[in-house]
């Protein structure tokens, strides 16, 4: 996308996550919570709970967990890039238990999760933009292997854009992720050795 600029997502700039979670999807509701909490934490907490969570990772971290791409200085999408041990809900999905050939605890293995654009600039390359951001992201902070679980819109092709929260596989064939397993009919397992 022409003129994005991808920065890490901080509590310093919180107000340019809030704007990227918040123009569409759920992102205003689940605050990127949804694979780091177990079921019961999550379904407790309340937004504004899982909003204040968000922050205080985010101000936390040593290490961005997340990226947010800005237009014009406009934050117009988010994509969760992290450590799998470090989004605990994700070594608990059938995708990863089931798919996934690499060991649990390796910190070296990370998952891009969660990506949010915003409505109205959906269809711009925002996403493979922040594809893009996160691989690098993930290479340069030590990642041997990047993984996805996308979901496939030829299974799924009347998926809603909420339900495209990991991203599609075209998006990451199209940044050099290939297919290693299939443990679910619309969700492969995709890596990408760097």
């Amino acid at each position: 996308m022409s003129g994005a600029v991808v920065v890490p997502a901080s509590a310093a700039a919180f107000e340019h996550v809030e704007h990227a979670l918040t123009g569409g999807g759920d992102g205003g509701a689940c605050w990127c919570r949804w694979l780091l909490e177990t079921r019961a934490a999550f379904g407790a907490a309340s937004r504004d709970d899982r909003r204040a969570a968000l922050r205080s990772e985010l101000a936390g971290s040593a290490v961005a967990p997340a990226l947010v791409a800005l237009v014009d200085g406009a934050s117009v999408g988010w994509v969760r890039v992290a450590p799998r041990p470090a989004q605990p809900g994700v070594l608990r999905t059938r995708v990863v238990r089931a798919g996934s050939a690499e060991p649990a605890a390796d910190a070296d293995v990370w998952a891009v999760t969660c990506f949010v654009v915003r409505r109205e600039h959906r269809g711009t390359g925002v996403a493979a933009t922040l594809l893009a951001a996160a691989v690098r992201h993930a290479r340069d902070h030590g990642a041997r292997v990047i993984e996805g679980y996308p979901v496939d819109r030829r299974q799924r092709p009347h998926a809603s854009s909420a339900e495209l929260w990991h991203g599609t596989v075209g998006l990451f064939t199209r940044a050099g992720f290939t297919e290693a397993s299939r443990p679910v009919v619309a969700r492969p397992v995709m890596t990408l050795a760097v």
